[in-house]
């Protein structure tokens, strides 16, 4: 063999596939198809197909991505960043770090929807929501928004929701961070909310229906909260606040001041700044709100047996599942980074959280004596902010950068300087030299200490100082310890399903591999703590990685350009509709307002649109799952001049590949329209055809499903856009760091100018990994793997849609909707496949009644036949029920999921036998991986909404 064989460089991609090329032929004999070529010329139409091979790189080595990754991330400039503006640099507990945020068991879960197989996630959030609303006073907290600047989006209209003004006015503070702002801006416009920026405490002239404040202010200043709130109450308006975690160790809690909201990052617990994320939001009402909070809640309700168990708590958990009717399209959470955020919380527990917000605020007020005695005046009330009058910034700005400091541009005259967990005194100490010119040799950090110890200095006013207990629950006080640390992230993360365990074979969610080698870069310093807002001369090795992998993404997918920014899959769908409504009002055509959507479409499509003002139009399918192209057509010609846009997801979301998609997006461009393209099934193009070169106009790639970014148990998530030449001017930009080739009139989608960057390393990897020939043949796998489940359940199941070959795309959809005859239901069925080690598919959707498969490329044959085994066997049971051998209530379908506690009761009373309860195939008593609770009662939780942690007491009853 030539050494060009013996290089390994096809190794990864080998890896990264479940069959073996030995099981890939067995599977293609099995469903009669020839070869993967074959399989896939049946399966995807002619029409579509891209001519030629990807244009990218060979596949690399692991040893060689790595080595390239190393080399971008040196290309970071490693300064102290104390630019503050919402981030922060912090120490990542090491126990955390290793057992969680490295920890496959923790990032490789999926979101909390199977609630008896996530209560060690769900536990964890819960200890967040509790964080959460101790530090704020508030009364209910939700599992974690996007980012602070979204959350104050969502909570500018919350306000209007729940306030009783007729005002279409939102004041927001001018001491709010500007990157708020800007998303604010964003997303106000298209509702017809009219933005006012402002001191609120100046006498207000205009009736508003809600107040934004931050707290501390952008540049530092701590303000009296608790008449200004009341003020602005008694006026009818609701008042969100904008509050920094670690500072409300100190300062009094706004829930307490009177507060009707309370919002901001959890980035500064524990979470690398990453060039701006992913982060975990927070987001905090009153208990009389609990009902329209945005987002995910977790809450406490009882299994069948009455033990305490968690569960996604309420309808607000999924705001779009009101559709076109929804006020918020979030579907993708922080779950990883919010666990990351409440395991630092419990780590350090409420002695340790004030001890480093006390060190910090001491180094600031040193720093802020210090800057006195040097004739430079500044804030004089503050936590960790200090604003500094000086006579020329630009020349401090100089001297900062000599010194490897960034500090924050305010003016020609006023600097920025916010310090953070791992400040020093040397720090402080260099700071005075850098901020004033001087050398100053008569001052030290060790006398001004005594000084401001002596006289009880302190830039918080005695006012604001917390006096309330926070964080009194027995978690945040039994872990001090590593060692019981350790135990309490393994103890949790044992009660999940993760991908370490068993195939998640969700529809639509491609819960593919995420490999060990894509993920370490991530937790690098070099990538981990660069902050946002660094002159982009600081990142070169982001910029280098962000710009190469776009112009990766344009080649794979054939748009003309991309924005990196949307930071999950619906943020994407929103900012795809977003440059097309600029687009359209650019060439006069702002009655373009409808937005045409089929029936089978993901729920966050219309709720997308309705977030921009669309009128939404429902587009009905035919009997075989596809587009009906004769009632779009007529739609399509009845809101001619009106029409906006076309949303469809392709392949479709009934799992096929429709053969009119040509034809349909070139009816909407002869009616005036855009064709947006939801990418959530891009998995089975990738290679095989070109979005962008067969008719959609811009459509979102989520990075968590196709370029295996993890799930974390609900997010971290990314969704960049695609898009054509002549929408890529109106992409978004961003007011503090405008992205190359983007206008800064087009406000930002997201807080950071590219979303989350410390998770693009993985998808850079994975693409670098593959290569073009590796990732061609993923689709051609993914397609292989979903056709062969479905050959194999045909027969037991019926499949619901095929292709005009008899084919299915990536996934399948498997009817159970004859077997409710008999009693069961398809979430008998997923909490039964509980007992046999899976995680159940897709439930219920986007057809009632039904399962929807997509196993990936990444799962071997192996675990294919196991599932295939598992759901015959269910069968058979469903037909044991059917005969009546089995009581209709009392089967192991009913029952499902089965807990240990089931087979150590000395009296069973079941018509089955305790083996087939819990051992219903012979494998799983080498694999058998035991439920933690059994199933959940949702009526119960509804009915007795528990958002905050339960006793002890309670565990023990």
């Amino acid at each position: 063999m030539r050494l060009e064989e013996l290089s390994q460089q096809h190794d990864f991609w080998q890896r990264h596939l479940g069959p073996t090329p030995e099981e890939q032929q067995a599977m293609l004999e099995g469903i009669e198809a020839k070869s993967l070529e074959d399989l896939v010329d049946q399966a995807v139409p002619q029409a579509i197909r891209m001519s030629g091979e990807l244009e990218l790189e060979a596949g690399c080595s692991e040893t060689q991505a790595l080595r390239e990754l190393k080399a971008l991330g040196q290309r970071n400039a490693q300064t102290r960043s104390l630019i503050g503006m919402g981030y922060h640099d912090t120490i990542t507990p090491t126990v955390i770090l290793r057992n969680m945020l490295e920890n496959p068991g923790w990032y490789t879960a999926y979101t909390p929807y199977q609630a008896e197989i996530s209560q060690g996630r769900m536990e964890m959030l819960l200890y967040f929501q509790q964080m959460v609303m101790d530090l704020t006073g508030m009364d209910v907290a939700n599992a974690s928004l996007l980012d602070e600047a979204t959350a104050a989006a969502e909570a500018m209209t919350f306000c209007q929701r729940a306030s009783r003004s007729k005002s279409r006015i939102f004041l927001v503070s001018d001491d709010c961070h500007p990157q708020t702002l800007d998303v604010l801006r964003t997303r106000s416009e298209p509702l017809g909310i009219e933005l006012k920026v402002g001191d609120p405490r100046e006498t207000p002239q205009e009736d508003v229906y809600g107040v934004l404040l931050q707290y501390p202010g952008t540049y530092g200043d701590l303000h009296r909260l608790g008449d200004l709130i009341a003020q602005w109450q008694e006026r009818g308006a609701l008042v969100a606040v904008a509050a920094d975690l670690l500072a409300l160790t100190l300062l009094t809690p706004p829930g307490e001041l009177g507060a009707d909201v309370v919002l901001g990052s959890a980035q500064r617990f524990g979470v690398p700044m990453g060039y701006g994320g992913p982060h975990a939001a927070y987001f905090a009402v009153r208990d009389q709100h609990k009902r329209s909070v945005p987002g995910r809640l977790i809450g406490v309700s009882v299994d069948r047996r009455g033990k305490l168990a968690y569960r996604l708590a309420l309808q607000t958990r999924e705001q779009h599942i009101r559709r076109e009717k929804a006020t918020s399209n979030i579907c993708t959470a922080q779950v990883l980074l919010a666990n990351v955020a409440a395991a630092y919380a419990i780590y350090h527990g409420p002695q340790g959280l004030t001890t480093i917000a006390q060190r910090v605020h001491r180094l600031t007020t040193v720093l802020a004596e210090g800057l006195r005695e040097l004739g430079l005046s500044c804030n004089t009330t503050f936590f960790d902010t200090l604003t500094v009058e000086v006579p020329d910034a630009s020349a401090v700005h100089q001297r900062a950068r000599t010194a490897q400091i960034n500090l924050r541009p305010i003016s020609g005259t006023r600097v920025g300087v916010s310090l953070d967990e791992a400040s020093t005194a040397a720090e402080v100490q260099a700071l005075w030299e850098v901020i004033s010119g001087n050398s100053p040799e008569d001052l030290s950090v060790e006398q001004l200490d005594a000084r401001v110890e002596t006289e009880e200095r302190s830039g918080i006013p005695r006012a604001l100082c917390r006096t309330s207990e926070f964080l009194t629950h027995p978690v945040f006080h039994l872990n001090r310890s590593e060692t019981q640390m350790m135990r309490l992230l393994r103890t949790l993360m044992d009660r999940d399903i993760a991908l370490d365990r068993a195939m998640i074979p969700l529809g639509s969610c491609t819960m593919k591999l995420n490999a060990a080698t894509e993920m370490l870069p991530i937790t690098w310093p070099e990538f981990g703590r660069v902050h946002p807002f660094v002159p982009q001369d600081q990142a070169e090795g982001y910029q280098a990685l962000i710009q190469g992998l776009e112009e990766m993404l344009v080649r794979i997918t054939g748009f003309d350009a991309v924005s990196m920014q949307p930071n999950s899959g619906a943020q994407g769908e929103y900012a795809g509709l977003l440059v097309i409504k600029r687009y359209h009002e650019s060439r006069g055509d702002s009655a373009r307002h409808i937005c045409l959507i089929p029936s089978s479409a993901h729920g966050t499509n219309p709720a997308s649109a309705a977030m921009l003002g669309m009128k939404v139009v429902i587009v009905e399918c035919d009997d075989q799952g596809n587009v009906d192209v004769e009632d779009l057509r007529a739609k399509a010609e009845k809101h001619s001049g009106q029409l906006a846009a076309l949303m469809i997801t392709y392949p479709s979301t009934h799992g096929v590949f429709e053969e009119s998609i040509v034809e349909i997006c070139e009816l909407i461009h002869q009616h005036g329209g855009q064709v947006y393209m939801d990418g959530a099934n891009l998995n089975a193009l990738v290679g095989l055809a070109q979005p962008g070169k067969f008719g959609p106009d811009v459509m979102h790639m989520n990075l968590h499903k196709t370029f295996c970014i993890p799930h974390g148990g609900g997010g971290p998530g990314m969704g960049p856009i695609g898009m054509k030449a002549h929408l890529a001017p109106f992409r978004p930009s961003h007011v503090v760091e405008a992205p190359e080739n983007t206008n800064v009139e087009q406000s930002a989608v997201s807080a950071a100018p590219w979303g989350s960057p410390s998770i693009l390393p993985i998808s850079w990897a994975y693409i670098r990994l593959m290569g073009a020939e590796g990732l061609k043949r993923a689709s051609q796998v993914a397609i292989l793997n979903a056709n062969y489940l479905a050959s194999q359940l045909r027969g037991h199941f019926e499949v619901l849609y095929t292709g005009k070959n008899g084919r299915v795309a990536h996934e399948c959809i498997i009817d159970l909707r004859p077997f409710r005859a008999h009693g069961v239901t398809e979430e008998d069925v997923a909490k039964r496949l509980i007992d046999y080690g899976f995680h159940a598919p897709t439930m219920s959707w986007p057809v009632a009644g039904t399962l929807m498969i997509e196993p990936t490329e990444s799962e071997p044959k192996a675990e294919l036949d196991r599932f295939c085994e598992a759901m015959r066997s269910i069968r058979e049971e469903i037909d044991r029920v059917a005969s009546g051998e089995w009581d209709p209530e009392d089967n192991p379908l009913k029952n499902a999921p089965h807990v240990m506690d089931d087979l150590v009761e000395e009296h069973w009373a079941h018509p089955y036998s305790r083996e087939v309860a819990a051992f219903p195939v012979p494998g799983l008593r080498q694999t058998k991986v035991w439920a933690n609770v059994a199933r959940v009662d949702n009526v119960y939780g509804d009915r007795n909404v528990v958002c905050s942690c339960p006793t002890v007491d309670s565990y023990r009853d």
